[in-house]
C-alpha cells in the first residue's frame, strides 16, 4: 500500500494560538461553505451579493460532494489548494452559475392531501372501496329500515326522575348532600342484621307464637305511643336473639319485654321504666328476670344495633312514591299497614331483606289506591327493583291483607285496629289490592 507523507503546519502563529496569517482564517471559512449546495461569502473587496432563494424541498437531502465537484466541473482538491484557488472558482461561480436540476424526491403528503385526491378520484372506485371495507349488506339495511317501519323505532325515550329532595334543600335535618350516599350504605350492609330461617333450632316455638308474640308488641307500642323506630327495631332484636339461642316457650314473652326495652332505650327520649313493662305483662315476670334478660340480649347481639330495619327504607320509598303532600297521608298510612302485616308473618323476614319488604309495600299500596302509574323510574332509581322484582313479595302482602277480611275475622288484630282508625286514614278497612289477588 501507498503512504502519503504528512506535512507539519509550520506557518508561525502569534499569541493565543491564532495564526498571523488572516486570509488563512478567512480560506478555511470560505471552504466550508462552498461545497456546492450553498452561495460562496464575497470577501471584503467584493461587493455583497443577492442571495438566491431556493425552494426547500420535502427530502431535507444535502447533496454530496461528488455532486457538487460535477457541476462546478473542477475536482475538489482544486478548490481547497489555495486562496487564488478559491476566488476564481467564486468568480466563475458568480457568472455561470446554474442552479441545480431538480431530483426525484420522496414526498410525505399530509391528510389533507390525501382528502383532496380522493375527492378526485371517480365515485365507482370510492363506492367500491365503501363497499368491501363495510359488514352492512344492503339487505340487512333494508330488513332494518322495515322494522322500525312497522314496529317503529326500539328505543323509548326515557323518563326524567324526580328530584324528591328539592324541597327539602334548606332543611338541615334531611342531609340532602349525603342522603343519596347513607341509603347506598344502608343496602350494603341490610344482610348483617337480617335473619334466616331458625324455627327448627327452636324446640318450644313456632311461626304461629312469634307472629302472636309481634301483634301483642303492637299492640304495647301503641299504647306507650313510642316512635315508628322502635317497633321496628324491637321486632329485629327478637329475631336475632331467636336466631341465636334456643328459648323456652314460658319466656319467649320476657324476649319481647326486654327487646322493647333495649330499642326504647336506643330510640325514644323518654324511654318507659322497667315497672311499667312489668305492669303491661300483668305482673308474669320480676324486675331482675328483665334485667337478666336484657343483658343476655346484647351481649348475644354484641351492642349491635345500628342496623337498617325496613322503617329507614320505607321512609325513603314514601317520599319517592309521592313527592309532594297531595294524598300523601293516604299512602304513608297504608304503605305502613302493609309492611307491618309482613313483619307479623314469620315467612316475610325469611324470605326477603328490608328493602325489598319496603319497596313491595310501597308497590302493594299503590295497587290497592289505583295510583297510575303502578311503578315509576324515580321509584325504580331509589329503590333498584323493578316492578317484576316485587311481584311475590308484593303479592303476600296483599293476600295477608286479604286474610284478616277486616277487624271481626281477623284473630290477630293490633295491626288492624291500628290502621282502622280515623288518625290512620282507615285504611285498614280498604279492600285489598285486586289486581295482585287475580294473578295468585
Amino acid at each position: 500500500m501507498g503512504s502519503r507523507a504528512v506535512v507539519p503546519d509550520q506557518q508561525p502563529r502569534g499569541r493565543g494560538g491564532k495564526q498571523k496569517n488572516g486570509q488563512a482564517e478567512g480560506r478555511n471559512r470560505r471552504v466550508l461553505r462552498d461545497i456546492g449546495n450553498l452561495v460562496p461569502v464575497p470577501t471584503v473587496e467584493e461587493k455583497p451579493q443577492n442571495q438566491i432563494s431556493r425552494p426547500v424541498t420535502r427530502s431535507l437531502c444535502v447533496q454530496p460532494a461528488a455532486a457538487a465537484e460535477k457541476k462546478n466541473k473542477k475536482p475538489l482538491a482544486e478548490v481547497v489548494n489555495g486562496g487564488g484557488a478559491v476566488k476564481a472558482a467564486a468568480a466563475a461561480h458568480k457568472k455561470h452559475y446554474d442552479p441545480p436540476k431538480p431530483e426525484t424526491v420522496i414526498v410525505i403528503s399530509s391528510d389533507e392531501e390525501l382528502e383532496s385526491e380522493e375527492k378526485k378520484k371517480p365515485v365507482a372506485v370510492i363506492a367500491r372501496k365503501s363497499r368491501v371495507g363495510s359488514s352492512r349488506t344492503m339487505t340487512s339495511i333494508l330488513t332494518a329500515r322495515s322494522k322500525v317501519a312497522l314496529c317503529g323505532p326500539t328505543t323509548k325515550p326515557k323518563v326524567p326522575i324526580a328530584d324528591i329532595d328539592a324541597a327539602d334543600v334548606d332543611n338541615e335535618l334531611a342531609v340532602v348532600e349525603y342522603v343519596e350516599d347513607i341509603y347506598k350504605f344502608y343496602k350494603l350492609t341490610e344482610g348483617e342484621s337480617r335473619v334466616h330461617d331458625y324455627m327448627d333450632s327452636q324446640p318450644e316455638i313456632n311461626s304461629k307464637m312469634r307472629s302472636i308474640l309481634i301483634d301483642w308488641l303492637t299492640e304495647v307500642h301503641r299504647k306507650f305511643e313510642l316512635m315508628p323506630e322502635t317497633l321496628y327495631l324491637t321486632i329485629n332484636i327478637v329475631d336475632r336473639y331467636l336466631s341465636m339461642n334456643a328459648v323456652p316457650r314460658r319466656e319467649l314473652q320476657l324476649v319481647g319485654i326486654s327487646s322493647m326495652l333495649i330499642a326504647c332505650k336506643y330510640e325514644e327520649i323518654w324511654a318507659p321504666e322497667v315497672s311499667d313493662f312489668i305492669v303491661i305483662s300483668d305482673n308474669a315476670y320480676v324486675r331482675e328476670q328483665i334485667l337478666i334478660m336484657e343483658k343476655a340480649i346484647l351481649g348475644k347481639l354484641e351492642w349491635y344495633l345500628t342496623v337498617p330495619t325496613p322503617y329507614v327504607f320505607l321512609v325513603r320509598f314514601i317520599k319517592a312514591s309521592v313527592p309532594s303532600n297531595d294524598h300523601r297521608e293516604e299512602m304513608e298510612n297504608m304503605v305502613f299497614f302493609l309492611a307491618e302485616l309482613g313483619l307479623m308473618h314469620y315467612p316475610t323476614i325469611i324470605l326477603y331483606c328490608p328493602s325489598m319488604i319496603a319497596a313491595s309495600a310501597v308497590y302493594a299500596a299503590r295497587c290497592t289506591l289505583n295510583s297510575n302509574p303502578l311503578w315509576t323510574e324515580t321509584l325504580k332509581h331509589h329503590t333498584g327493583y323493578s316492578e317484576d322484582q316485587l311481584g311475590d313479595c308484593a303479592k303476600m302482602l296483599a293476600r295477608f291483607h286479604s286474610d284478616g277480611g277486616g277487624v271481626e275475622k281477623s284473630k290477630l288484630k293490633a295491626v288492624y285496629k291500628k290502621f282502622s282508625s280515623p288518625d290512620r286514614s282507615s285504611v285498614a278497612l280498604f279492600p285489598p289490592a285486586r289486581s295482585l289477588l287475580l294473578v295468585l
